[in-house]
């Protein structure tokens, strides 16, 4: 019986860790300090960034609020993911709705409590944060064109917490967060592909669902191609460094994922391009160990205190 009780518990983590992506909350905790440590920070030494309190304090924030978003986003998603994931909405199952929810509203108040202790703009930030991810879930993902803009935007939000807390903007810095946003409205471009029968059978209208396969893979290769432009400007800047080799690959794996797409028309192909550029964004995260923060010396914008 014991046994049995232990399986369940066991089976109910793994569901909570679906439920709230822990790979990508791990992911998100890295590229935030990696992000603080090699760009916003300046010449802070990494001990300084490491035990900044108020780093950690909006680190926590952002991983509760995420969490958060991503539990809201699997309620409102239910009957789509049983059509798109069986098996991963088989997992998340395990966990009762009213338990998630529960644990959403619970996340988002910890959330916003650590954004307070840094200070109230930092609160307010993660209060229109939390409204922000509500707002998408509930009605935006319904809209082609805004749900597609709007997820992208959220992805990117949190490093503007760390930016602001840092209180510094380069040009490598924005033509990086051109890059990224590129590649994310690509990526979203792509899931919606792949989830085109959960969309239609849950009222989304979605950009493929509401303008077809062609006229979205021809907006995911002019995407592609704007993409290649913040890549071929950051490989001329010498703080990228090493880094030089990642945007070497992004270019390759970007023109591999434009043809591929054009011809793609089952799931699982769309399913593999999807994670091709999640590998890329992981390693592009990685790849911010390589950039020499010293050289970053073109800051154009300062926000005062």
């Amino acid at each position: 019986m014991s046994s049995v009780r232990a399986n369940t518990f066991l089976l109910k983590i793994f569901s909570l860790l679906s439920v709230v992506r822990g790979y990508n909350i791990l992911v998100l905790i890295a590229a935030q300090y990696l992000a603080a440590i090699f760009i916003f920070s300046e010449k802070k030494s990494l001990r300084h960034v490491l035990l900044d309190p108020h780093l950690f304090y909006l680190v926590v924030a952002t991983v509760c609020v995420v969490a958060g978003g991503y539990i809201i986003n699997n309620f409102y998603d239910a009957k789509a993911d049983r059509i798109n994931r069986p098996i991963k909405a088989g997992l998340d199952a395990y966990v009762k709705q009213e338990t998630k929810l529960t644990l959403y509203f619970t996340l988002n108040l910890i959330g916003f409590g650590f954004g307070y202790l840094v200070s109230w703009r930092a609160g307010l930030f993660f209060a229109s944060y939390i409204f922000g991810i509500w707002f998408y879930s509930h009605k935006l993902k319904k809209s082609a064109v805004l749900g597609l803009i709007s997820v992208t935007v959220l992805t990117i939000l949190p490093f503007f917490a760390i930016f602001v807390h840092y209180k510094n903007f380069s040009n490598v810095i924005f033509v990086h967060a051109c890059f990224l946003f590129f590649v994310i409205i690509v990526r979203e471009l792509i899931k919606d592909l792949e989830n085109m029968q959960g969309a239609v059978a849950n009222n989304y209208n979605t950009f493929p669902v509401k303008y077809g396969e062609p006229t979205t893979k021809k907006l995911i290769i002019s995407l592609l191609l704007l993409t290649l432009v913040p890549v071929a400007i950051l490989y001329n800047y010498p703080a990228i460094t090493y880094m030089k080799y990642y945007f070497y690959l992004a270019a390759t794996v970007l023109v591999f994922v434009g043809f591929f797409a054009f011809k793609a028309q089952e799931k699982n192909q769309y399913r593999l391009l999807h994670n091709i550029l999640k590998i890329l964004l992981l390693v592009g995260v990685f790849s911010l160990l390589f950039i020499d923060k010293s050289l970053i010396l073109d800051k154009v914008v300062e926000v005062l205190d």
